[in-house]
């Protein structure tokens, strides 16, 4: 780890947050920009000294992670990134359209003219920071990746249930690895702005049927990005045990 990354983690932990939620921020990071690869070991004694934080730190951090579903334990082998597999992709997949699609429709149902400002703001900040990073197309923009979030989060925060936003962050976070991996095999096959335009044209309409259609679209597209990947992502596990 770099000597900037651990100066950069001091000065996060010179705040309000411990060192253990430091460690987790960064690590989370990590692991959902595919920095870390699908099941890559992940050594706490290692991971301590490029922190510079204590080993009880980096296994609490660890622990947190695994209960994310993000890092995997096994009794004698230690910490894994959790792997990734197409069946896992395509029932992370399914869940979220009918979780997301559900909070979408209740959003529709219960959210006023606040609400709809709010998404179309989140869309047009969306839309004013490019998809891809400029100095490297291979990879997304971070800029987007944020606005990109708080997007799809203010297209269902109007739902009225906390417990349903909560096992839909829990699904963004979990589908947000497979959709990094779709970067490399996507040089412009798909028009994402327009995906997100066709969400919120129909949010606008309050018409609940074509917005879920649409969102799930857009989720399927992402789904088929990553099978198509050209080192499929059982390879991409296996290159990193």
């Amino acid at each position: 780890m770099s000597s900037s990354a651990v100066i950069a983690l001091s000065a996060d932990a010179a705040g309000p947050r411990t060192l253990t939620s430091a460690v987790y921020e960064q690590l989370r990071r990590d692991i959902l920009s595919a920095r870390l690869s699908p099941g890559q070991k992940l050594h706490i004694a290692h991971l301590s000294k490029g922190f510079g934080v204590s080993l009880a730190a980096t296994r609490e951090a660890l622990s947190r992670l695994v209960a994310d579903g993000l890092v995997r334990a096994a009794d004698q082998r230690g910490f894994h990134v959790s792997p990734v597999s197409i069946a896992d992709l395509q029932d992370i997949t399914r869940t979220r359209i009918d979780i997301e699609g559900l909070a979408l429709r209740r959003s529709i149902e219960f959210g006023g003219r606040d609400w709809q400002a709010a998404v179309e703001a989140a869309f047009a900040a969306l839309l004013a920071v490019p998809y891809r990073d400029p100095s490297d197309p291979k990879i997304h923009n971070e800029p987007w990746l944020v606005r990109h979030r708080m997007f799809h989060r203010t297209l269902v925060s109007a739902c009225d249930s906390p417990w349903l936003l909560r096992f839909r962050d829990t699904l963004y976070e979990q589908s947000e690895r497979y959709r990094q991996l779709s970067i490399p095999v996507d040089p412009g096959l798909r028009d994402v702005d327009s995906e997100h335009r066709q969400i919120v044209d129909a949010v606008l309409r309050r018409d609940s049927d074509a917005a879920v259609a649409a969102l799930t679209v857009h989720f399927s597209r992402t789904e088929d990005l990553v099978k198509r990947r050209t080192v499929s992502i059982q390879e991409v596990v296996q290159q990193s045990e």
